[in-house]
């Protein structure tokens, strides 16, 4: 609807029926409020409707009332009723003077059908019925004595257990300060008042949140008070002999000192869980939240996790979770070693707190030191032991994924029971597509030499093949290629598997599966494989000359190809195949097209390594090719490993040919001595000394006093080998240095 479209707002309200109030003296009339949003031309554009009631109090209704006026003065005041209802009227009015009180075992049934997030406490217990017509009288209450002023919060809380009297108690409160606040009943009246959104404004001017935080503090630091007394009262008894008659009056002493410190516990436990309940809902608000995070609301909630109260603990540890979301609270989590006092919650019997718990958890590990923290405290085996029960396993297989990140982390897997049931897990999924989670949780798994040996263990791999292929899964495929690149017994077991793996790489099927395959078998460098014959029979050089060509495919798959070249580059049969097929010159213009992708440039080096092994393919680079070349660029890149491959490439190269030998040589020497000459390079340049030996310019030959760059350079490549330790370091530049020095002094 257009703003400008609306011209008015019709409002129409119908009458509906009319009925007694089940507790007071009151009838309670409904109608409905039909509101209509009317446009240019009178019709109605939006229309919305809303079911009301309106209370009509009757404080002078009694035996003697007259009912057949009470009912014509109610018609006539209330606009809601049609003065065709009269009778209907009068008749509710006689049953209202005839109704009975309700007996003190209905109000008992009644209140246990009161809000279930809080249950009464001791001290509610009333010898009369709450009225909100008394309610301004409650209030003066409680500037009594403490005798009144209980009186009044208890009957003042027994009206806000019902919502129909929150308004009228809401434009009370407005009237009066909270100041007065009586512990557990002030906290459970306003806790039951922040259950809705619209007293928060009140309750936060009021400073309550504030207050509550205080009293939570306080009760803490009483609860360490009584720990403390009642240790002290433990080792006191303990020596002393149950014959001794002082020492039966010490126990006595202490059961009766035990028992209190039950009761206060009970208490104290009821006060901080409607304390804590009213700051969760306050929290909703991240203003306030944040003003509770500046009071140390975490600290004082972690202090709380060592209580054992269940319905307690599940308060705290949804708050907790709640917090965790900000990074600020979870480090103060993390300093308050929070994981230690959660542990011991995992498994529990209540199910709520078994839940939250776990929800808490896993936010918790996102971080990398509280992941850690979760294995050292011993909840591996915890959380693995949950994987059978259906309703933890979603949530608990989240946070087994995210510890299996940490590569420190992988192998504590293989001492739980986890793997098993993973691969059971992963086989009873039939042709459903297995959940991302649980592969994903896999293929980090798969990571770790010791996890993938028990993986493999019996038919393992077997299956997970067989699946692969079967479905044609990339996920699965992935977590077989982790496999893969484990030496040692676990390459052998994929002799068998060779063939079916080549069968899949091809234009017709999935890039993603293709990928996996690709590199599972770029891994199997395994010396019994006969690389010559699985190229020919399933014809893959074609393929793979097909996709270096920049941008033939994903990047990703183009990766993969070279990388599956370099692997195949081991065997001589295989690099003069790959010789003859051009392959080179097309790694050379993919290194040209990707030289800016450090991944792609190692691994086209490599290949190149791998191929100089080989006669033919090392006549083919070195004399057709100018690969050499880019080497030689390449020797002086930022990336390590880059360089690390190129120094053992081009060392090959020059032991071999001679002439690219004293450029590698030339261009190592420039390298290494470069500062030293620029510097030369610089005074023969340089205008304003045109003699450097003295004004006389027929005293001394120039030319026989000083060296160019290029001669000095040529000099030394025929001095020193290439094998020199000395030609690699700056310790040739002293020597050029002190024979330049003595030219000049002479």
């Amino acid at each position: 609807m257009q703003a400008d479209e609306a011209q008015y707002l019709k409002r129409k309200v119908k009458p509906g029926n009319i009925d007694v109030h089940p507790t007071e003296k009151a009838i309670v009339v409904h109608y409905e409020v039909e509101a209509s949003i009317l446009g240019e031309k009178g019709a109605a554009v939006h229309e919305e409707r809303k079911e009301c009631q309106k209370i009509i109090r009757l404080k002078s209704l009694n035996a003697s009332t007259d009912v057949s006026s009470l009912a014509r003065k109610v018609v006539e005041e209330c606009k809601l009723i049609h003065p065709s209802k009269l009778a209907e009227v009068e008749h509710l009015l006689f049953y209202l003077q005839n109704r009975k009180k309700p007996s003190s075992r209905g109000k008992e049934e009644k209140k246990l059908l009161k809000p279930r997030e809080l249950t009464p406490f001791e001290g509610m217990e009333l010898d009369e019925e709450a009225n909100i017509n008394k309610i301004d009288e409650y209030v003066e209450l409680l500037y009594e004595n403490i005798p009144e002023k209980i009186r009044g919060s208890t009957l003042i809380l027994h009206l806000a257990r019902n919502p129909d009297n929150l308004e009228e108690l809401l434009q009370n409160g407005r009237k009066s300060a909270s100041q007065e606040l009586l512990k557990t009943k002030y906290i459970f009246l306003m806790c039951l008042f922040c259950s809705f959104s619209q007293f928060h404004s009140l309750i936060t001017h009021y400073k309550i949140g504030a207050l509550s935080m205080n009293i939570i503090e306080h009760e803490l630091k009483r609860y360490d008070l009584w720990q403390d007394e009642l240790e002290k009262k433990i080792l006191l008894n303990n020596p002393l002999r149950d014959e001794d008659p002082d020492n039966l009056t010490l126990r006595k002493d202490h059961e009766k000192a035990y028992k209190k410190y039950q009761s206060l516990l009970v208490k104290q436990e009821q006060l901080l869980r409607v304390s804590l309940y009213l700051l969760l809902n306050l929290a909703e608000d991240t203003r306030t939240e944040l003003k509770m995070r500046n009071k140390n609301i975490v600290h004082l909630l972690v202090k709380t996790l060592d209580r054992d109260n269940e319905e307690l603990l599940v308060l705290v540890v949804s708050f907790l979770k709640k917090l965790s979301i900000f990074l600020e609270n979870k480090n103060d989590m993390a300093e308050m070693d929070t994981v230690e006092k959660l542990a011991r919650l995992i498994p529990c019997e209540h199910e709520d707190l078994m839940n939250v718990t776990l929800r808490l958890l896993l936010n918790l590990s996102f971080d990398t030191g509280l992941r850690c923290k979760m294995v050292q405290v011993g909840l591996l085996p915890k959380l693995t032991a949950l994987l059978g029960s259906e309703g933890y396993k979603q949530i608990v297989m989240c946070i087994l994924y995210h510890i299996s990140i940490d590569d420190r982390s992988k192998a504590m897997f293989a001492y739980t029971d986890c793997i098993p049931q993973l691969m059971k897990m992963l086989f009873e999924h039939g042709e459903e597509r297995i959940d991302s989670e649980l592969i994903s949780f896999c293929i980090n798994l798969a990571a770790n030499k010791r996890n993938a040996h028990i993986i493999c263990e019996g038919n393992g791999l077997k299956m997970l093949m067989k699946r692969a292929l079967k479905f044609k899964d990339p996920l699965l495929m992935k977590m077989i290629r982790n496999i893969s690149q484990h030496d040692g017994p676990l390459k052998q077991l994929f002799l068998d598997y060779v063939g079916d793996l080549a069968a899949q790489i091809g234009p017709e099927e999935d890039e993603e599966f293709v990928i996996e395959c690709l590199g599972t078998l770029a891994n199997l460098t395994i010396a019994d494989l006969d690389w010559e014959l699985l190229l020919r029979e399933y014809n893959l050089v074609p393929y793979l000359k097909d996709h270096l060509k920049p941008a033939s495919a994903e990047d990703d798959l183009i990766l993969e190809v070279v990388i599956m070249i370099g692997t195949v580059s081991m065997d001589d049969s295989c690099a003069v195949m790959l010789a003859k097929s051009g392959i080179i010159p097309a790694l050379i213009d993919l290194l040209n097209a990707q030289q800016e992708d450090d991944e792609f440039v190692c691994q086209i080096v490599y290949v190149f390594y791998q191929m100089v092994f080989h006669q033919a393919t090392r006549d083919v680079i070195i004399k057709d090719t100018q690969a050499p070349a880019y080497l030689i660029d390449l020797m002086h890149d930022k990336n390590t490993e880059i360089r690390k491959v190129c120094d053992n490439t081009l060392d090959i190269i020059a032991e071999y040919d001679e002439e690219w030998g004293r450029k590698i040589q030339s261009e190592k020497f420039r390298w290494h001595n470069s500062q030293w000459l620029e510097m030369v390079e610089s005074r023969q340049m340089d205008e304003g000394e045109p003699y450097l030996y003295g004004d006389d310019p027929e005293g001394l030959e120039q030319a026989d006093l000083f060296y160019s760059t290029e001669a000095i350079m040529n000099i030394f490549s025929n001095i020193y080998t290439i094998d020199s330790p000395v030609l690699y370091g700056i310790g040739i530049c002293p020597f050029i240095e002190t024979t330049i020095l003595l030219l000049s002094v002479q």
